[in-house]
């Protein structure tokens, strides 16, 4: 009997972990640091030409 009752207490302890793993996963993506990791994938030259339209675009912002 006792051992029926500590495998149902261990199986409820690993559902319960799984369930907070799989929590922790589902968070909402966060788009800058996403934006950041499309920018470090780049190569230098591709990286600048990006750079320089997030510039012109905040630039031509600035004038409003």
């Amino acid at each position: 009997m006792t051992a029926i009752i500590l495998i149902v207490i261990g199986v409820l302890l690993l559902a319960v972990l799984l369930a907070v793993r799989i929590s922790n996963h589902r968070r909402p993506v966060d788009g800058v640091a996403t934006f950041r990791r499309h920018i470090d994938a780049l190569s230098p030259q591709a990286r600048r030409e990006v750079i320089d339209r997030v510039q012109n675009a905040r630039d031509s912002g600035k004038g409003k």
